[in-house]
Formats: structure tokens, C-alpha cells, sequence
């Protein structure tokens, strides 16, 4: 790895960057109040807005089941099942808002932490963290929502009609959308891990049968029991872990022009 930068005190001896910075337990974790305390604020605020519109918002969410299954209706089965929904809905809305806020906070907190070069080198993940997220969202709304809907659709008989009521669609709905934007950080992870040296390459080429049975079962286990979602998930996430094995390959040839370069200056 690259050596932390040095900087010079005024009788001209080297001083680590983050001299003086290291803050006690107690500091941290006021620091860490604080921002959980953003995020929160953060989560409330959406949810009242997002609650003043849930009306809207559930009827876009609905738009995958109405293209999957034409003049489909939703029951309800329950007097204040329609109430939850709409609470349902306000925070699976602050939560997808507000996720670029809450992971501003994380980087927020752990900044300090960071050398100057590291923290420029960790805003570009902070870009990607919310623009995977909402592609991952986007391939559950317009793909494999409405595949796995058509699918249960078609499984309909002359005795057997399909009637969802509106929580457990919607529950179906959020719930794929949020596993999907979460699973969809698997660059971001690697990446990140391989900044600090603690993947390589060459680890993830050899671990790619291993990956492979790995996000299988793992795609089993946060997606609903249905086909069309687990292979929905898992073939995007073979392919983000194969865009990881790029992007941690240009962090390793990074790494490797800076060491170059240092020799190179000591060598003078």
C-alpha cells in the first residue's frame, strides 16, 4: 500500500497528516449521534412529504402489476389495512430518497478518520452508492417486476383467480426494490475493500465458481420465493461482480503508478 503522505513541523521534521486528529471514544461517539440524528431527521421529514402523496406514489407502484395483469384489481382485507399501506409507502419513499443523504452521513463520519487523499479518493464512491442504488430499483420497476407478476398471472385457473390485496403486493414490490438497490453496492464493497488492500484480482478471478453458488444462495434468501426474482437478482450481480474484478483492477494499477513513482523520487 502507499505510504501515508508526511508534512513537515516548523523544525522541519516529518509529521504524520493525521497527527493531533485522533479523537477519544467519547468524541466519536457524540460524532456518531450526531449523524444518526441527521439521517433520522432526515427518514421523518421524507416520510411526513412522501405521506402527503402517498396516494400518487402507491399508484406509480402499481403501474408494474396494472402492465403484468390488464383491468387487475387490488382488495383489501382489512379496515386500516389501507391506513398501513399508505404508512408502508411513506418510508419505503424516505428510505429510497433519502439513502444519498444517509450514506453522506456515514462518509461524514468517517472522514476525519481518512488522509486527505484517501477522502478524494472515496468521493466518487459516494456518487456511485446512491446511482447503483436507483438502477437497481429501476431494473426491479420496469423488468423483472412485471416478469414475475405476468408470471404468477399465468398460473391463474377457471377455479383459481388472483387476488392481491394491496399490502401484499406492495410488500412485494418495496421489498424487491430495496433488496435489489442494496445488492447493486457490490462494486462499491470490492472496490472499497480492495483500496485497502484486503482484495485482489487475482482473489476475485479465482473466487468466481465460489461467487457464483454465493450469490445464487444469496439471491434465494432476500428476494421472494419466486424464480423470475432470484434469477433477476443473481444475473445482475454476476455481472456487477464482474464489473468489480475491472474496477479493482484499475485501483491495483493506480496503486501500482503511485509506488512506481515514489521509488522513483527516492532513487534521486
Amino acid at each position: 500500500m502507499v505510504d501515508a503522505p508526511q508534512i513537515e513541523d516548523k523544525s522541519g521534521e516529518p509529521k504524520d497528516e493525521l497527527a493531533g486528529s485522533e479523537a477519544p471514544l467519547l468524541e466519536h461517539l457524540i460524532e456518531l449521534r450526531k449523524r444518526l440524528i441527521y439521517s433520522a431527521a432526515t427518514l421523518v421529514v421524507l416520510m411526513v412529504v412522501a405521506f402527503i402523496f402517498a396516494g400518487n406514489i402507491y399508484d406509480f407502484l402499481l403501474q408494474p402489476y396494472l402492465r403484468a395483469v390488464p383491468n387487475a384489481q387490488l382488495i383489501s382485507t382489512a379496515p386500516q389495512e389501507q391506513f398501513f399501506t399508505y404508512m408502508n409507502v411513506a418510508l419505503f419513499t424516505a428510505i429510497f430518497l433519502g439513502f444519498p443523504m444517509i450514506a453522506t452521513q456515514l462518509y461524514m463520519f468517517v472522514a476525519p478518520g481518512l488522509y486527505k487523499h484517501e477522502r478524494k479518493a472515496f468521493l466518487p464512491y459516494l456518487v456511485a452508492t446512491p446511482v447503483l442504488f436507483f438502477l437497481g430499483g429501476c431494473l426491479v420497476y420496469f423488468a423483472v417486476l412485471p416478469m414475475a407478476l405476468h408470471f404468477f398471472a399465468s398460473m391463474q385457473t377457471d377455479n383459481i383467480k388472483l387476488l392481491v390485496s394491496v399490502s401484499e403486493y406492495l410488500g412485494f414490490a418495496m421489498t424487491l426494490i430495496l433488496a435489489f438497490g442494496v445488492c447493486f453496492q457490490l462494486p462499491v464493497v470490492l472496490t472499497l475493500l480492495a483500496q485497502i488492500d484486503l482484495v485482489g484480482v487475482e482473489t476475485l478471478k479465482a473466487g468466481r465458481k465460489y461467487a457464483i453458488v454465493g450469490i445464487l444462495i444469496f439471491a434465494a434468501i432476500i428476494t421472494p420465493p419466486d424464480p423470475i426474482s432470484q434469477i433477476g437478482l443473481a444475473i445482475p450481480m454476476y455481472l456487477l461482480y464482474e464489473l468489480s474484478i475491472i474496477s479493482v483492477r484499475l485501483v491495483e494499477r493506480r496503486r501500482a503508478a503511485a509506488l512506481a513513482k515514489q521509488e522513483a523520487e527516492l532513487m534521486k
